[in-house]
């Protein structure tokens, strides 16, 4: 049985065999690679020559990949920064008072219709 749409045709005994011929390939593939591993110095990564550096030094901190999105929206943050303030009983009132807003703005003029 196959499902005929406006973006073409599909069916899924076709897929399946796709997908189980591409697994056979790649297994094919895998199997022909180098089956030994050589320990020591082959086991470090190729940076042509040079030492490699401490994971501290090279690792890239959020704040430094995001450094111009953040700084775009500093002016968000800092106001967000502020209102939240880490305590549960402040999270319940903000979520109470955008209830009742929306209580207001979007139940009650169909109530009163």
């Amino acid at each position: 049985m196959a499902l005929e749409t406006t973006g073409g045709y599909w069916s899924p005994v076709i897929w399946l065999a796709a997908f189980i011929v591409a697994f056979l390939i790649s297994y094919i593939i895998w199997g022909m690679g180098e089956k030994k591993h050589a320990k020591g110095e082959q086991e470090k990564p190729f940076l042509s020559g040079m030492e490699e550096p401490p994971k501290e030094e090279v690792h890239i901190r959020a704040e430094n990949m995001y450094w111009g999105f953040t700084d775009t929206l500093r002016g968000y943050y800092d106001f967000m920064k502020k209102i939240h303030t880490g305590i549960i009983n402040d999270y319940v009132l903000w979520f109470l008072g955008m209830a009742t807003i929306f209580f207001i703005v979007v139940i009650l003029p169909e109530v009163f219709k």
